[in-house]
């Protein structure tokens, strides 16, 4: 399969990179490489994840965020990096833009 990242996924990555850092000096670069490991899974297994507001979602193992992704034949779309302690409402607007 192949993997696209949209622009807002990216956005959604770079801004959680600033928020860590601001918290802790160097958290910041770890959460952006996890989260672009655990982007790579859908790859392997694309769709197995649970269907929410439309896309599938692969929640984080070490950092409050969900990757919310679609699979269409062989290549695997990354629409958005959420946190998911945000409300579910401006999840679905997040999602819908």
């Amino acid at each position: 399969m192949k993997l696209r990242i949209l622009r807002p996924a990216l956005e959604d990555l770079a801004a959680g990179r600033l928020f860590y850092d601001s918290q802790q000096r160097g958290v910041g670069a770890y959460f952006f490489d996890h989260l672009f490991t655990e982007i790579e899974l859908p790859v392997r297994y694309g769709g197995i994840h649970r269907v929410v507001f439309g896309y599938h979602r692969l929640v984080s193992h070490r950092f409050p965020y969900a990757i919310y992704y679609r699979v269409s034949g062989d290549e695997v779309t990354v629409h958005r990096v959420l946190p998911c302690r945000r409300n579910p409402a401006w999840i679905r607007t997040a999602l819908k833009s």
